[in-house]
């Protein structure tokens, strides 16, 4: 098992940049196709024109748009070129969660980077990962803006409560566990609820060590009920210098938006290194 089709996210962010390098190494790491997606904010014209005097700044956003979109094409084309890795350029019109969310349903693995609220370019609408994460039924790989990791995938820590989503992103996650030097299933408890059975975790552990011949071992701890299972996650991950993390990714439909489960949402707000994510 391995990713053939991956998928990145492009914008004119500064993090742009930094998201196009790390899925460029995983695409040379798996041998797979790399396809680049462009979407960013887009305003609806009506909402110009039912200005007055919006008209000129509108046409002006809209020639900004195009110069930034076709300087990222070129970057996309160089850097695949250079890396020696086959993909494809979409630019594709229409509302940018709705193109990024049915390109990654035909992705073996989605790139997306994390949220920089100090950025506004890195801004592609409201709600935007949430959307993505529990709407494209593909797993997806979230990249701090800030990573530099040559390596990715050697050390994995695998957030284990037993749960659907949980299962469902331990198996996406089987090509990087495949090629893992160490992996750790962690389960964490609290003195009001308890984590998964230590069976449980055995029969996680039984099933990685088919797909591996390198270490799969067990941490199981108690948190303090001061410090969200997120936060005691990428601790533990940090602390034990862990270079992928990977766990399912909670919420639920209410209304027309995704409303993400407190440890989606501590992760996203906090992570220091990458995370797969699967719902």
């Amino acid at each position: 098992m391995t990713y053939k089709t991956m998928m990145v996210h492009l914008d004119t962010s500064r993090g742009a940049k930094t998201r196009l390098s790390f899925a460029l190494k995983l695409a040379r790491k798996f041998g797979a196709h790399l396809d680049g997606v462009f979407a960013m904010l887009d305003p609806h014209p009506v909402g110009f024109y039912a200005m007055t005097g919006a008209a000129d700044y509108y046409e002006a956003h809209r020639r900004f748009l195009t110069q930034k979109r076709r300087e990222v094409e070129g970057l996309f084309r160089a850097e695949l070129t250079r890396a020696r890795v086959p993909g494809r350029w979409n630019a594709p019109d229409g509302y940018p969660v709705t193109t990024i969310v049915q390109r990654g349903r035909t992705a073996d693995l989605v790139v997306l980077g994390q949220s920089r609220p100090k950025d506004p370019e890195s801004y592609v609408a409201d709600h935007f990962l949430e959307t993505v994460l529990l709407g494209a039924g593909s797993p997806v790989l979230l990249v701090p803006e800030t990573s530099s990791l040559e390596v990715v995938g050697d050390r994995v820590l695998i957030g284990w409560n037993g749960s659907r989503e949980a299962a469902r992103a331990i198996h996406d996650a089987i090509p990087f566990i495949a090629r893992a030097t160490h992996v750790t299933v962690v389960a964490i408890s609290t003195v009001v609820k308890a984590g998964p059975t230590e069976a449980s975790c055995a029969d996680v552990v039984t099933m990685l060590r088919r797909h591996t011949t390198h270490p799969v071992d067990v941490a199981r701890f108690e948190r303090s009920l001061a410090v969200s299972t997120g936060d005691a996650l990428l601790r533990f991950a940090i602390d034990g210098e862990y270079d992928l993390l990977v766990t399912g990714a909670y919420g639920h439909a209410r209304f027309q938006e995704f409303v993400l489960g407190g440890v989606t949402r501590a992760i996203l707000a906090s992570m220091a290194l990458p995370v797969l994510m699967s719902h």
